[in-house]
């Protein structure tokens, strides 16, 4: 019965919820790193603000918050780009997909193939934006669409795949 005592169980279940907070954190950090150089490291700006506090509603601590700041102030990083890619789904869903990234060809290729793994391809830039209204928080689907139960599932596990990658940040469908 090895393996089967209290403290395994406790650091697996650990082990698992460190993994998810870490990527949390990681897609956190570079969304912070991105405001911090726009603004300048001002922490008054509305995007920098907003990225902060979206941090700490993930109970991110704040020396993490400062560091990702510090890093984006001082020149030696990496510039960070936020991408916008866009692709239809199962049913004809219209899918934007908000990226952040330092490698713009590994991030598109990277999205492209778990697009034509799925089954689905990119989108020309503006094809799928016109049904999403752009609001300060995301994009918010002007029409939805109707699903049958296994599309609804293609599109879950599709989502799911996209939003595991590390230069992912938000996946925004119009389906109902």
């Amino acid at each position: 019965m090895s393996g089967h005592n209290k403290f395994s169980k406790i650091k697996h279940q650990k082990a698992k919820n460190d993994a998810q907070k870490s990527k949390s954190f990681g897609k956190l950090v570079r969304f912070i790193t991105v405001e911090a150089k726009k603004s300048g490291g001002n922490m008054k700006s509305p995007g920098l603000a907003l990225a902060i506090e979206k941090a700490k509603k993930e109970n991110m601590p704040n020396d993490t918050i400062d560091r990702a700041i510090k890093k984006a102030t001082s020149d030696n990083g990496a510039d960070m780009e936020a991408i916008v890619y866009e692709s239809y789904g199962p049913g004809g869903v219209a899918i934007i997909i908000n990226s952040l990234t330092d490698n713009r060809n590994k991030a598109a290729q990277e999205i492209k193939h778990i697009l034509s793994k799925n089954g689905f391809e990119l989108a020309a830039p503006g094809s799928a934006a016109w049904a999403f209204t752009k609001t300060h928080e995301g994009y918010v689907a002007g029409s939805t669409i109707p699903l049958e139960d296994n599309d609804i599932e293609t599109l879950e596990k599709l989502v799911e795949e996209l939003e595991e990658n590390d230069e992912v940040q938000e996946v925004f469908t119009n389906a109902e």
